[in-house]
């Protein structure tokens, strides 16, 4: 067994303050999001954990791209037969986290998943390479299979099928929408006295930002 307890990082690049806040939790994720990008090393910026209540009744946590947000909220794509879909579609309530260690930060959102129309998702799957539409149709996603052979042939036939030929959206696969009821922010600090801020969604629209002890 590997002994981790010496692993230590003191977290000294930033701080959050309730003087240099937004209102509304959206703005300061726009303005995270894109320091982030433009000041760090991070490849996929956009890649974030999303957290289900399965039909076991485990949760479970994986990661995928976030390809759009604003005032609504966050919007991924996936396949709505697999593991994950299933779970959102009988659970709506989900959970969603970002964490940017070069920048020292994660972000939290707790939400609602509603599916995206179907003009969102057809938009989003017209722009992709026909190589990731193709694999959209090809996969039974988080069905057990014979072998990967199994992927590369049907891939194949696929090809031949759609040559010059516009690919479809399967009526499986399309966008998820969470609109966020909780978002909490958290920057790392020294001594771990981690600033965190959390903007909480009121009956009456209006969000209340607290901060919580690390």
């Amino acid at each position: 067994m590997k002994d981790l307890s010496n692993y230590r990082k003191s977290y000294e690049k930033s701080e959050l303050l309730e003087t240099n806040i937004p209102e509304d939790p959206i703005n300061l994720f726009n303005r995270w999001f894109h320091e982030t990008e433009d000041f760090s090393n991070i490849e996929e910026v956009n890649a974030m954990t999303v957290s289900t209540i399965g039909l076991d009744g485990f949760p479970k946590s994986r990661v995928v791209l976030l390809k759009k947000f604003n005032e609504e909220g966050f919007i991924f794509y996936t396949n709505y037969n697999s593991e994950k879909g299933k779970a959102i579609l009988n659970n709506p309530n989900v959970c969603l986290s970002f964490f940017w260690h070069s920048m020292e930060r994660q972000i939290i959102i707790k939400g609602i998943a509603e599916k995206t129309s179907a003009t969102i998702s057809d938009n989003y799957f017209a722009s992709r390479p026909d190589g990731s539409k193709l694999g959209a149709i090809v996969s039974p996603q988080s069905e057990v299979i014979p072998s990967r052979e199994f992927l590369d042939t049907k891939l194949k036939e696929l090809e031949k099928e759609f040559e010059s030929k516009e690919i479809p959206r399967p009526e499986n696969w399309g966008g998820f929408l969470i609109r966020p009821i909780e978002v909490e922010f958290w920057q790392g600090r020294a001594n771990r006295l981690h600033d965190r801020i959390r903007y909480k969604l009121e009956d009456n629209f209006n969000w209340k930002i607290d901060r919580l002890s690390p």
